[in-house]
Protein backbone atom coordinates (compact mmCIF):
# COMPACT_ATOMS: atom_id res chain seq x y z
CA UNK A 1 0.00 0.00 0.00
CA UNK A 2 1.28 3.71 -1.15
CA UNK A 3 2.28 5.99 1.91
CA UNK A 4 0.81 8.80 -0.39
CA UNK A 5 -2.70 9.67 0.42
CA UNK A 6 -5.61 12.52 -0.56
CA UNK A 7 -8.19 13.68 0.76
CA UNK A 8 -12.11 13.84 -1.68
CA UNK A 9 -15.47 14.38 -0.50
CA UNK A 10 -17.68 11.16 -1.55
CA UNK A 11 -21.55 10.60 -0.74
CA UNK A 12 -22.49 7.53 0.67
CA UNK A 13 -24.18 6.42 -2.46
CA UNK A 14 -20.65 7.08 -4.81
CA UNK A 15 -19.17 5.27 -1.66
CA UNK A 16 -21.53 2.56 -2.08
CA UNK A 17 -20.92 2.12 -5.90
CA UNK A 18 -17.09 1.94 -5.10
CA UNK A 19 -17.74 -1.16 -2.97
CA UNK A 20 -19.75 -3.09 -5.26
CA UNK A 21 -17.07 -2.51 -8.04
CA UNK A 22 -14.87 -4.02 -5.51
CA UNK A 23 -14.18 -8.03 -5.70
CA UNK A 24 -16.18 -10.25 -3.41
CA UNK A 25 -13.24 -11.01 -1.66
CA UNK A 26 -12.28 -7.54 -0.63
CA UNK A 27 -16.01 -6.74 0.32
CA UNK A 28 -16.16 -9.27 3.01
CA UNK A 29 -13.13 -8.12 4.01
CA UNK A 30 -14.16 -3.89 4.55
CA UNK A 31 -17.40 -5.72 6.03
CA UNK A 32 -15.29 -7.09 9.01
CA UNK A 33 -13.51 -4.34 9.40
CA UNK A 34 -16.50 -2.12 9.60
CA UNK A 35 -17.89 -4.78 12.12
CA UNK A 36 -15.16 -4.97 14.05
CA UNK A 37 -15.05 -0.83 14.21
CA UNK A 38 -18.67 -1.16 15.60
CA UNK A 39 -18.36 -3.91 18.40
CA UNK A 40 -15.21 -2.04 19.41
CA UNK A 41 -17.10 1.59 20.07
CA UNK A 42 -20.30 -0.19 21.79
CA UNK A 43 -17.81 -2.21 23.74
CA UNK A 44 -16.27 0.46 24.77
CA UNK A 45 -19.33 2.33 25.74
CA UNK A 46 -20.44 -0.64 27.41
CA UNK A 47 -17.07 -0.54 29.87
CA UNK A 48 -17.92 2.91 30.27
CA UNK A 49 -20.90 2.63 31.23
CA UNK A 50 -20.18 0.23 34.32
CA UNK A 51 -16.94 2.14 34.95
CA UNK A 52 -16.38 3.55 38.95
CA UNK A 53 -14.48 4.27 41.42
CA UNK A 54 -17.24 3.68 44.21
CA UNK A 55 -16.60 -0.23 44.52
CA UNK A 56 -13.29 -1.93 44.98
CA UNK A 57 -11.89 -5.29 43.62
CA UNK A 58 -12.47 -6.89 47.20
CA UNK A 59 -16.03 -5.67 47.35
CA UNK A 60 -16.96 -7.38 43.98
CA UNK A 61 -15.01 -10.18 44.85
CA UNK A 62 -17.24 -10.63 48.79
CA UNK A 63 -20.14 -10.20 46.41
CA UNK A 64 -19.22 -12.83 43.90
CA UNK A 65 -18.13 -15.41 46.64
CA UNK A 66 -22.25 -14.64 48.70
CA UNK A 67 -23.79 -15.28 45.22
CA UNK A 68 -22.09 -18.56 44.68
CA UNK A 69 -21.99 -19.64 48.02
CA UNK A 70 -26.50 -18.80 47.64
CA UNK A 71 -26.43 -20.84 44.56
CA UNK A 72 -24.38 -24.09 45.68
CA UNK A 73 -26.87 -23.84 48.90
CA UNK A 74 -29.83 -23.35 46.64
CA UNK A 75 -28.64 -26.83 44.36
CA UNK A 76 -27.80 -28.31 47.82
CA UNK A 77 -31.15 -28.28 48.95
CA UNK A 78 -33.02 -28.71 45.64
CA UNK A 79 -30.94 -31.80 45.29
CA UNK A 80 -31.89 -33.22 49.12
CA UNK A 81 -35.26 -32.42 49.06
CA UNK A 82 -36.30 -33.67 45.37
Amino acid sequence: MSSNSFKITLTYDQVLELVLQLPKRDRVRLSRELAKETVNKRLSGLLETFRTDEITEDEIKYEVENVRSEIYARKQEDQSGH
